[in-house]
Order: structure tokens, then C-alpha cells, then sequence
């Protein structure tokens, strides 16, 4: 729903990556690509450190990302990798230091005797620990002696609300930090509107282009709103810190890594092979693995922009021609006008999994038949909180929700998840270019699963309302 969402976790894992710590850095998302199943197929590595880039130790932690990322505890054993489950960065307790160095930056110069601080998160009844993060930074900020006149807690969802921010306030200026991972929908959309800096929710940040003036006089004081916590940069190191605290904590010393990689093999065998085509992308090769990527409709263009290095190819991906947000990476939608240049197989595999999220590791699963196609029912099935009536939908409604959101107009992907093991769903041979790298969708993706929701939701309304009026009315 929106382009900034991800935008930190992305650049949070450049920076690890640059650092040069992993011999891989990926991310994978609840509701973006790649997802939490596909993000497997695009690393190599024995040993996988998870680090939950969320604020709080609550639903999503302790029960959805277990649940997609098939861990049981903090080390789990699948599939010869040994993977190690990490707390979320936002209880580590360096936070506490990055939420007073974003408030001092976003009132410069205001005493802090003077200043009310509002530590601001989302609020849910679903755990109650999706709360006690931020009470815990209130209280060490409260108790810490760092001077402010007040320091609160507010949510969106649940009070204390962050709309009565006025009533939970006295002092005469009044710093907002929300306590989120991105400036996204709710951060940089929504908080705005409780506050009463906006009549109506806005356009996105990457839309706009600047963050919020600073300070807004509202009812009487000076109000000053930062961005999300989980866009400052030094967020990187506490994604390291959480790797480093859960070695200490479970006794793991520092491996080596292997150098080789199967799935680079595989990728120069097929391009060697004149496999050089993948979705809407082109691939040439020059000398010494130079790697040139275009649109494959631009292939007698001379006026294409140059751009370099394998995280161009995230921003390429991200908008279509009008400018509009790309949430499908494998819809048909890829802009044109642009050439991107790579060096080695690393760099165009990494590019390649920006443009097409785990399309290389499931194609070279379906070479090596090691590849597994998950079910609807079963993932319908493992749905929880606001997805948990999904798999409530008739097998008519499938088939038709399949044939709407997943025609050929929409995605470039074959899909191979069948409705349950033994009922398939037709197959799209159209979408199986011949001599091209294929794009597979192994497990029913987000856009898949909120349609379910939609049709389950409207059809229990109608159910409801049939009963309603088939009740004998009062006389």
C-alpha cells in the first residue's frame, strides 16, 4: 500500500551488506516481496541468523514469523541449515539511546525541562507485549533522569490515544517519536491526522519528497513530530547487536564461510546455455562477467540510461512508467528506458533476485526436482488474526478468485500451487517462456490471501443479513 514501508529495512541491510559481515545480507517481508517462504531460495548459507526488524516482541514475533519462516525456537535445524532465531531490534536496549538522539535532533535547542516527550505506537489487543516495549522505553526515559518535563506512552489503536496527546500534556513543547520501523502508512499517514497536523491523510513520503515542518503550533503549544525510529541509520548496528547478543547468549562462536555457490553455477550454466531472458529482463554478458540488464522490449534502444550496481535494480523495480508503486515485482509492469550494469555472478544474482524476488533459487529447485508448491488450503489454513476465516471460501470462489487476481495480465509468474494435493488449478502454459530463466510462484501470495479475506468477509455479511431477514419480525 505503500513504497516506503520497506525502504529502511532495504537500506539498513545495505549497509550490513557493504560491511561486508555475511557472506549474504537478504530481506523478506509479511506483506511485500519476497515473503517470508520464498526468502530461503535466494540464500545459500549453512548457518542463517533471522533478526526480526519489528518494534516489539508481540504478535508478529511470536507467532507469524515462526510460523512463515518455519522456525521452532531460537535454533532450528531444517534442511542441513542451522537457523537462529534473534529477538526484534526494538527491545534492545540501545534503542532507548537512538529514540533521545531523535528527539534532540528534531527540536534542536529546546530544553528538554521544557518538553513533553510522546513515545507513539500502534496498539493492539491481539498480545499484549506488542505494548510493553514502549512502556518500558517510557519508563527508563521517565526514570533515567534525562530531564524531560513528561514522557508518555500513546497509541493509535488502543488507549492512551494519540489523539488526546493535548489532554496526556503540559509542558510547552511537545516531541512526537513513533515508535515504528518505517515512515510508511501509518507513521507518515495516518499519526499526522490524530495529531491534527492534517485535515486528511497525505500523499507517501517518496511521493512528496520532504518530511514534515517543523513546528506545528497546535492548541496553544509547539508540537515537533520525527520520523520513525526505524528509519535512523544506526538502526544497522542494532540489528547487529542482536546478532551478536544472541552468540553471546546461546554460546555460538563465529564460523567460516563457503565461498562456492550452486545457484551462481547454475545462473552462468543457463546464460552459457543462451537461457538469457528472465520475466521482462534481458541479460548480455561481455568480458571478465560484466552483466548488462535492460527491458527486453528495449533491446534496439540507444538512448537508455546507464545505472550500476545491483541495488539500482531495487529502484528500477519499484515504480512503473507513470510513476506508479510497484507492490507485484513480477507484474508486467517494469519501466523502461534504463540499462543496468553488474559486475560478477554475486552482483547479477542480487540484482535478479531485486527485479524477481527468489526467481533464480526456484528455478533452479524445479531443474534439480527439489521444488515444493504449497497448497491454498494449507496456507489459507495457517492463517491467524484478521486472515484467520480465509479458508472459509467455497472451491467456486477459489477457482474464480484464482482466474481474477492471478490472470496473465496481472503477473508474469507460472504458478504450481495447486487448490489442495490432489485438486490442481489450471495451469497458464502461456507464462512458460521458452529458453527463458522461468518465473514460478511456489505458495499463493499476499494479494492472494487479501482477496480470500474480502470474499470470506462479504459472504458471512451476507450470510448474516439473510438470517436477519428470515427472523420473524416484532409485531
Amino acid at each position: 500500500m505503500n513504497p516506503d514501508s520497506s525502504a529502511p529495512t532495504h537500506l539498513h541491510a545495505d549497509e550490513i551488506r557493504r560491511r561486508g559481515l555475511f557472506r549474504e545480507v537478504a530481506c523478506c517481508f509479511w506483506k511485500e516481496e519476497p515473503n517470508m517462504r520464498e526468502v530461503y531460495e535466494m540464500v545459500e548459507s549453512d548457518v542463517i541468523y533471522i533478526v526480526p526488524n519489528f518494534i516489539s516482541e508481540g504478535y508478529f514475533c511470536q507467532q507469524v514469523l515462526p510460523r512463515e519462516l518455519r522456525v521452532d525456537g531460537p535454533v532450528t535445524h531444517r534442511d542441513g541449515k542451522t537457523i537462529h532465531y534473534c529477538d526484534p531490534v526494538g527491545i534492545h536496549p540501545n534503542m532507548t539511546r537512538l529514540l533521545l538522539q531523535r528527539a534532540d535532533e528534531v527540536a534542536p535547542g529546546v530544553p528538554r525541562d521544557q518538553t513533553s516527550l510522546i513515545i507513539v505506537g500502534h496498539g493492539t489487543n491481539l498480545n499484549e507485549n506488542s505494548r510493553k516495549v514502549i512502556e518500558n522505553q517510557v519508563a527508563l526515559i521517565r526514570e533515567g533522569g534525562y530531564g524531560f518535563a513528561e514522557v508518555v506512552d500513546a497509541y493509535m489503536e488502543e488507549a492512551p490515544f494519540v489523539a488526546d496527546w493535548a489532554k496526556m500534556t503540559t509542558a510547552p513543547n511537545v516531541v512526537v517519536v513513533p515508535f515504528f520501523i518505517a515512515d510508511g502508512l501509518h507513521s507518515f499517514q495516518d499519526i499526522p491526522v490524530l495529531l491534527g497536523m492534517r485535515e486528511e491523510t497525505g500523499a507517501a513520503l517518496s511521493e512528496l519528497g520532504v518530511f514534515h515542518q517543523n513546528p506545528h503550533e497546535l492548541q496553544g503549544r509547539l508540537l515537533y513530530y520525527s520520523g520513525a525510529i526505524g528509519t535512523e541509520p544506526h538502526m544497522a548496528d542494532v540489528i547487529l547487536d542482536q546478532v551478536h547478543d544472541f552468540d553471546s547468549k546461546h554460546g555460538i562462536q563465529a564460523s567460516g564461510t563457503v565461498s562456492n555457490s550452486p545457484l551462481n553455477a547454475k545462473l552462468a550454466a543457463w546464460l552459457d546455455g543462451g537461457r538469457n531472458m528472465i520475466g521482462e529482463i534481458a541479460i548480455t554478458k561481455a568480458e571478465n562477467d560484466q552483466f548488462t540488464l535492460r527491458h527486453a522490449s528495449d533491446h534496439d534502444r540507444a538512448d537508455l540510461t546507464p545505472f550500476h550496481g545491483p541495488v539500482e535494480a531495487r529502484e528500477l523495480a519499484r515504480y512503473d512508467d507513470a510513476g506508479k508503486f510497484r507492490p507485484l515485482h513480477s507484474a508486467p509492469t517494469l519501466k523502461r528506458g534504463w540499462e543496468l550494469h553488474v559486475s560478477g555472478l554475486d552482483e547479477l544474482r542480487l540484482a535478479l533476485d531485486f527485479f524477481y524476488p527468489a526467481a533464480v533459487g526456484s528455478a533452479s529447485a524445479l531443474e534439480n526436482g527439489t521444488v515444493s508448491a504449497t497448497p491454498l488450503r494449507e496456507l489459507l489454513g495457517r492463517q491467524t488474526g484478521m486472515y484467520r476465516f480465509t479458508n472459509t471460501i467455497s472451491d467456486e470462489q477459489a477457482f474464480s478468485m484464482f482466474a481474477k487476481t492471478c490472470a496473465n495480465k496481472n503477473c508474469l509468474r507460472r504458478i504450481l500451487w495447486p487448490l489442495t494435493p490432489s485438486q490442481p488449478l489450471p495451469v497458464d502454459d502461456s507464462k512458460a517462456q521458452a529458453g527463458a530463466i522461468p518465473l514460478l510462484c511456489l505458495e499463493a501470495c499476499p494479494h492472494i490471501v487479501s482477496a480470500a479475506r474480502k470474499i470470506a468477509k462479504e459472504t458471512f455479511e451476507a450470510k448474516e443479513a439473510a438470517r436477519i431477514a428470515a427472523q420473524p419480525q416484532a409485531g
